[in-house]
């Protein structure tokens, strides 16, 4: 083997190995973990589609967990959901605040803090200081609060 030919060779396989390593470190981050549910900080991605909450989710034996803390690391709520079904968890400062059910009407002030293709949720600030989470499934019926419309911003 010529040395152009050894050194074309060590190139192919640190560029193998790169893209290897990438690849690995792309699936790891999207893989969401199944411990830390309740903690301040936990060990995951925050997945927030707004900069006023932090939303980490957590996948367990098919079942998802989504967890809403503030900027301080205060636990809000959390959910979980499967099949369709979404049922509130008794986890945190907010869990009287949390509906499973769209809102019959959508206020200017309500924000869309997570959405991925089974669930949306919102937040609303409430006159009396606390936030009125809707964590609502995502169906194949399409209306005004889960298909784009009405979502807040």
């Amino acid at each position: 083997m010529s040395r152009s030919q050894g050194s074309s060779l060590r190139k192919a396989i640190v560029g193998g190995l790169v893209a290897l390593v990438l690849s690995s470190s792309a699936m790891a981050q999207t893989a969401a973990p199944a411990s830390g549910l309740g903690q301040s900080w936990p060990n995951a991605a925050d997945v927030s589609s707004s900069p006023h909450w932090h939303v980490y989710v957590f996948v367990l034996n098919g079942i998802k967990y989504i967890q809403i803390n503030d900027l301080n690391g205060n636990v809000h709520a959390a959910v979980g959901t499967a099949g369709g079904a979404t049922i509130v968890l008794p986890v945190g400062i907010d869990t009287q605040n949390v509906s499973t059910q769209a809102p019959t009407s959508v206020a200017s002030s309500a924000a869309t803090i997570y959405s991925d293709s089974s669930t949306t949720v919102t937040a609303t600030p409430q006159s009396d200081g606390t936030t009125m989470f809707h964590a609502v499934p995502m169906t194949g019926n399409c209306n005004t609060y889960n298909c784009g419309g009405g979502r807040g911003s």
